[in-house]
């Protein structure tokens, strides 16, 4: 039974992943945030961990990737999930009810076109979508919904108000599964790879990895630059890059390692997409 560290707690959008991936028969460690999700792996209380890593509407989330560099994780495969946003309550009653929603930041972002029509109901922060949904069953909160996806109000017996309300209907994230050991993915089922780098801040040292990417007819998913903090103006470079033949991504490997400073491989892995 694979115990499995996830960003929120049953209910949420990283419990679903959870569940898609690995099957029922898993052990979930709920952690209230990815700082804590990583201890779990770190102090072997979780085998595994499911990240968010960036959504078709809001982007990267930067901080993630930070993570995952600073303490050494391993890439072992990823997840697309379709979001969906529900605006869910105690039974009995209708959107006139309801004076105030609480929910992630994020999911409230996704929302924001559907509250502009309903003015009379206050929008506030909160951790986590899930633990807003669990809250209100276990306190009994009327006049107050979250928002969050339909397994939470099967879970926590709410009823639901208002179904997709997230203003973009066309939503995903992706996810991507963690630990700390380099995985053994065989060679024949790899076909995407996320590696980092660090280059100088002079002209064409970026180009220059691209070329090498597109010579080895890799297919560049996704780039994303953070600052190096102790050291202005250098950046650290994290992409993800396809490929049909391993052969031509080996190629590239050993030519961006040559080429850039402080080369790392954060995961090779199956495209989730594919």
């Amino acid at each position: 039974m694979n115990r499995i560290a996830i960003q929120g707690i049953k209910g949420s959008n990283h419990h679903i992943v959870a569940q898609n991936y690995f099957g029922d028969d898993i052990v979930l460690d709920e952690c209230l945030s990815f700082d804590v999700l990583v201890d779990s792996l770190l102090n072997d209380k979780s085998e595994l961990a499911i990240m968010a890593i960036e959504n078709t509407i809001a982007g990267s989330i930067i901080p993630n990737y930070a993570l995952i560099d600073a303490n050494n994780l391993h890439i072992a495969g990823e997840y697309y999930l379709n979001i969906h946003h529900h605006l869910m309550a105690l039974s009995n009653q209708t959107l006139n009810d309801i004076l105030e929603v609480y929910s992630h930041p994020m999911a409230l972002l996704q929302c924001k076109e559907f509250f502009k029509k309903h003015k009379h109901i206050k929008l506030v922060e909160d951790v986590d979508t899930a633990d807003v949904a669990k809250r209100i069953s276990e306190q009994n909160l009327k006049g107050v919904a979250a928002i969050a996806p339909k397994i939470a109000a099967e879970i926590y017996s709410l009823s639901i108000v208002e179904d997709e309300i997230q203003t973009i209907k066309n939503n995903a994230t992706r996810f991507v599964i963690l630990q700390t050991r380099k995985p053994t993915n065989g060679i024949d089922s790899i076909n995407k790879a996320s590696l980092k780098f660090e280059l100088d801040h002079k002209r064409g040292s970026l180009a220059a990895i691209l070329n090498v990417i597109s010579d080895c007819k890799l297919n560049l998913t996704k780039i994303q630059s953070l600052p190096k903090i102790e050291t202005p103006w250098k950046y650290s470079f994290f992409i993800d890059v396809t490929f049909n033949e391993y052969k031509d991504y080996e190629k590239a490997k050993t030519i961006i390692e040559i080429m850039a400073e402080d080369f790392k491989i954060l995961g090779e892995y199956k495209n989730g997409r594919s």
